[in-house]
C-alpha cells in the first residue's frame, strides 16, 4: 500500500449564532476562512450559518499528522477553550484524501489522535479515488 497521493486538512466549526471573531479571540489565531449568518460567501450564495475554518497547506504526498499539527501550532491548548467552543458549536477536523491509484492509505499516529482527544474533536474523511484518463476504455475484454 502506497500512500495517499494529496491530503488537505481544515479545522472547522459552524453553529447559527456562530461569531467568527469571538473565536478568532478564543483560539488566538485567525481563521482562513470565516462567515457570519447573511454574509455572501460565493457566486451569490448567503451564508446560513457561522463558519470559522482554518486550512492546513495541502500536501502530497500525504502527511496528515503533520499537516493537523499545523492546524494546532498557533491555536491554544487550553483544554476550557476547546471544550467550552466544542460544546456550542459542531466542530471537526476534515480531511479530504485525494487517491492517485488504487490501494494507496493512510494512518494518523497516537500523538495526533491524542491532539483531537485533547480537543474534543472528531476526524472526518472524505475519499476520492483516482480517475481514469478520459481516453482510457471502461470495458477492457479483449
Amino acid at each position: 500500500m502506497g500512500p495517499v497521493g494529496t491530503t488537505v486538512a481544515t479545522l472547522r466549526f459552524y453553529g447559527d449564532d456562530l461569531e467568527p471573531d469571538e473565536i478568532t479571540r478564543l483560539l488566538g489565531a485567525p481563521p482562513t476562512h470565516w462567515a457570519r449568518v447573511g454574509d455572501e460567501v460565493s457566486s451569490g450564495r448567503v451564508a446560513t450559518q457561522g463558519s470559522w475554518r482554518l486550512q492546513a497547506p495541502s500536501r502530497s504526498p500525504e502527511d496528515l499528522d503533520e499537516q493537523i499539527a499545523d492546524l494546532f501550532s498557533s491555536l491554544t491548548a487550553e483544554p476550557a477553550v476547546w471544550r467550552e467552543l466544542t460544546g456550542r458549536y459542531r466542530a471537526d477536523v476534515f480531511c479530504g484524501l485525494f487517491l492517485n491509484g488504487p490501494n494507496e492509505g493512510v494512518s494518523i499516529s497516537p500523538a495526533t489522535s491524542r491532539l483531537l482527544a485533547d480537543r474534543y474533536l472528531p476526524l472526518g474523511l472524505d475519499i476520492y479515488g483516482a480517475t481514469k484518463p478520459e481516453d482510457e476504455d471502461e470495458d477492457e475484454e479483449g
